[in-house]
């Protein structure tokens, strides 16, 4: 068994995988090893453990147990990868980004995958039936297009996300939701028309915490994949091994 650990820009999310099948997942938003220890203390076969960390610096205590304890991996830009990564600063790629267009790979072999990924960011990767990944690109996410119109404007209130299906906003919080709304739908599918326009052949995979909320609302057919990251890892991990 292995425990997969993605700490993101707002919550930590861990998961317990038996070879490539999911078997459980975990989510929380202060990552501590009093977390590690409860899921270990649940899953007494774990032998290997990897660890992603997009924001903070993750603490000594939690590596050198694991390190001392299983086989352990912290995923940097120096980790093996079973795909070929041509990203011109690899030192700066998005370690959920790496992850996104493992799992990618790994479930569609030999196709072109664009992965979209709608969380505090959107960002859109793309890799080549030849397992080549070159980059994206990087867009705010919902979210923070809601705090930036609030915080660099003077009269524009915070709004929250809400099941809004208008196009027309009746009053100041309805035109923020249609215009964010509105505006990321369009843009994601602008994105994925430019993509088919240069590859006639193209699968589409969406995951974040914006997914499910966007999916039914887009043109294209895409697939959504909540645990995309997770199954990534987990690719990573066993290349590795």
């Amino acid at each position: 068994m292995k425990l997969i650990i993605d700490i993101g820009n707002t919550l930590t999310k861990a998961a317990v995988f038996e070879k490539k099948q999911l078997l459980e997942t975990y989510t929380i938003s202060a990552f501590t090893i009093d977390f590690v220890h409860e899921i270990i203390s649940k899953n007494k076969n774990i032998s290997s453990v990897i660890i992603s960390s997009v924001v903070k610096k993750i603490p000594t205590n939690i590596i050198n147990f694991l390190k001392k304890e299983y086989c352990f991996i912290e995923l940097s830009s120096e980790t093996k990868l079973p795909v070929n990564n041509f990203y011109k600063s690899p030192e700066t790629l998005g370690k959920d980004r790496i992850a996104g267009i493992v799992a990618a790979y790994s479930l569609h072999k030999e196709e072109n995958v664009l992965v979209i990924d709608a969380g505090t960011c959107i960002t859109y990767d793309f890799i080549s039936s030849k397992k080549e990944y070159f980059g994206g690109s990087i867009s705010p996410g919902m979210n923070m297009r809601f705090k930036a119109l609030h915080t660099f404007t003077k009269k524009l209130p915070l709004v929250s996300l809400t099941n809004f299906n208008e196009l027309i906003g009746t009053d100041t919080n309805k035109s923020i939701l249609s215009g964010v709304i509105n505006g990321i739908t369009a843009e994601i599918d602008a994105m994925i028309e430019k993509f088919k326009e240069k590859y006639s052949s193209l699968t589409i995979i969406i995951c974040g915490g914006d997914a499910q909320f966007l999916v039914s609302r887009l043109k294209n057919s895409i697939f959504a994949v909540p645990e995309l990251v997770l199954i990534g890892l987990n690719e990573i991990l066993d290349y590795n091994e």
